[in-house]
C-alpha cells in the first residue's frame, strides 16, 4: 500500500471537491452559463488555485487526465482473445464508453449528457481521444506487421480516434458506432 503524504492527500482532495462543484454547477446552470471564477468561488479556492490544479481550465474538470482511455485502448488490442479481430476489440472497446454503454449510473448519465450535448465538452473529449495516437499507432503497426509509419496504419489510428466524435451525438450511438465499424472492415459499398 503506498501512503500518501499528507500535501498529495489535500491536492487530491481539492481536485475531487473541484470536480464535483463543477459537474453540479455544470449541471444546473448548463455549461455556458458557469464560469471559472464560479466554480473556483463555489469550491472555496482562488482561481490562481483553480488554475495549479486544473491548467486546461473548465472543460479538464468534466475529464480525467486521458490516461484511462489511452491505456484503456491499447489494452483493447493488445488483450483481446486470439480469435477476435483489432477491429472488434476496437468496437467491443468504444461500445463500453460514455455515448454508446446503456448500463450507467444515473449520475454517469448525466455527466455523459452534458458532455454529449456541449460543443466545447465534445471538442475536449476530441482532444483526449487524439492523445490515444502514439500509443496506439505501434501497437497496430505490431498487430497488422507494417511499419508505424505507414499511411495505412496511420490513417487507421486516425480514424479509429475520430469515431466517437462522428458517432457520440447520432440518433442510436451504438447503431452509429456498429455502422462506422461495418465500413472499416468491408469498406465502402459499391
Amino acid at each position: 500500500m503506498v501512503n500518501t503524504g499528507r500535501r498529495e492527500r489535500r491536492k487530491l482532495e481539492t481536485r475531487r471537491r473541484l470536480d464535483e462543484v463543477a459537474l453540479r454547477l455544470f449541471l444546473e446552470h448548463g455549461y455556458d452559463g458557469v464560469t471559472v471564477a464560479q466554480i473556483a468561488d463555489a469550491a472555496d479556492i482562488s482561481v490562481a488555485t483553480l488554475f495549479a490544479h486544473v491548467p486546461d481550465g473548465k472543460e479538464a474538470l468534466i475529464f480525467d487526465d486521458g490516461s484511462e482511455r489511452r491505456a484503456g485502448i491499447v489494452a483493447a488490442v493488445r488483450e483481446r482473445a486470439d480469435t477476435e479481430s483489432v477491429l472488434d476489440a476496437l468496437e467491443r472497446f468504444f461500445a463500453s464508453r460514455g455515448p454508446y454503454s446503456t448500463k450507467l449510473p444515473a449520475e454517469h448519465a448525466e455527466k455523459r449528457d452534458l458532455i454529449v450535448e456541449t460543443p466545447a465538452l465534445r471538442s475536449y473529449a476530441r482532444r483526449l481521444w487524439h492523445s490515444c495516437e502514439p500509443l496506439l499507432v505501434p501497437v497496430l503497426a505490431e498487430e497488422s506487421g507494417l511499419a508505424a509509419d505507414d499511411p495505412a496504419v496511420l490513417a487507421l489510428a486516425r480514424f479509429v480516434l475520430e469515431v466517437p466524435d462522428l458517432t457520440g451525438t447520432a440518433a442510436d450511438p451504438l447503431a452509429a458506432l456498429a455502422g462506422v465499424f461495418e465500413v472499416l472492415r468491408y469498406g465502402w459499398p459499391a
